[in-house]
């Protein structure tokens, strides 16, 4: 069984700034300040699958660009 990065009732958020954080915010909420949403369609959705490990070592400004390293 796989376990997955949020609640079903909660997707899942990137921290602006860093690396590794994350969150997750409940459906129908805005994310809180410091994150933002995954671009569509690239959402982690369990621990370990390819978006999960995509987004392990990007950086994020305040509007979801990936920032260059």
């Amino acid at each position: 069984m796989r376990e997955r990065v949020c609640r079903s009732e909660e997707y899942p958020v990137k921290a602006v700034g860093n690396r590794t954080g994350a969150a997750c915010v409940a459906k129908g909420q805005e994310p809180p300040a410091g994150y933002v949403r995954y671009p569509a369609g690239t959402e982690p959705v369990y621990l370990d699958d390819e978006w999960y490990r995509y987004w392990q070592d990007k950086v994020v400004d305040e509007r979801g660009n990936i920032v260059p390293s």
